[in-house]
């Protein structure tokens, strides 16, 4: 399992390399064809983006209509039919396709910085988030760096979410919220963690804004995406929700060697 000291990703081009960016979202669910993002790559980083003929994710099993574009730095499933996928998000979710296991930035502890802008209204959102790779049932909880909704934007004010989410995780309790923040997220900001055993700091621009007494203790992989709700858009709006990724860094907290 990759476990590097050092990680810097900057988007150099010409493409993503496949053996650390898997470039569809949690597609054991769907296909990576069906979930595929829509992306490129500029001299500013990967700009992810939703255009008006993205296609809708999971149609026929998402209890709302959904759109996505996001890449993770790992992927994995089990066989084709059975119940071994990343992230479920219903009962009775079965292997559509069954996944390689790439284990592209799979860090366990350190510190994870994510630098992004974004554009989006208030029928979409972003988020950047650190998931277990449910090789084991319960190795499924998620540290959040953040994630903005677009109706919680006004300007040069945005409600931050941030923390952690346990899913089936039995080690962990859920420690998440949303806090008002000065901050305009259509300008480059630094969101990072810096995860240790039994603590979990979080960062905007180096400013600490909370700390969870508790970790994850398990490798991770990373999501980065922009997400839009179709059934939430106001009659004219035909903004094409836009998170643009500038870097990506991770090195390890030497108490974690």
């Amino acid at each position: 399992m990759t476990r590097p000291e050092e990680f810097d990703e900057r988007f150099p081009g010409p493409d993503l390399a496949p053996e650390v960016w898997t470039t569809s979202y949690l597609p054991a669910w769907s296909s990576r064809a069906a979930a595929a993002a829509h992306y490129t790559l500029e001299a500013n980083g990967l700009h992810l983006t939703i255009p008006p003929d993205h296609p809708l994710w999971c149609p026929d099993l998402h209890p709302t209509p959904l759109r996505v574009s996001a890449v993770q730095s790992g992927n994995r499933s089990g066989p084709l039919g059975s119940t071994q996928g990343q992230q479920p998000f219903r009962e009775g979710l079965l292997v559509r396709e069954e996944q390689p296991t790439v284990l592209g930035y799979t860090p366990r502890y350190g510190r994870v910085e994510v630098t992004c802008s974004a554009r989006i209204s208030p029928a979409s959102m972003f988020s950047a988030w650190m998931v277990g790779l449910e090789d084991e049932p319960d190795r499924c909880g998620e540290i959040c760096l953040v994630e903005v909704f677009g109706d919680a934007v006004d300007g040069g004010r945005a409600t931050v979410g941030s923390g952690i989410h346990t899913f089936r995780d039995p080690r962990l309790v859920e420690e998440f919220s949303a806090e008002p923040m000065t901050i305009d997220v259509m300008r480059p900001h630094r969101y990072a963690v810096d995860w240790r055993p039994d603590r979990v700091e979080f960062f905007v621009d180096d400013r600490r804004t909370r700390v969870c007494a508790q970790a994850p203790d398990y490798p991770m992989q990373l999501i980065l995406g922009v997400f839009d709700f179709p059934e939430r858009r106001s009659p004219g709006d035909t903004a094409v929700p836009e998170l643009v990724v500038h870097r990506v860094s991770g090195s390890r907290s030497p108490s974690a060697r």
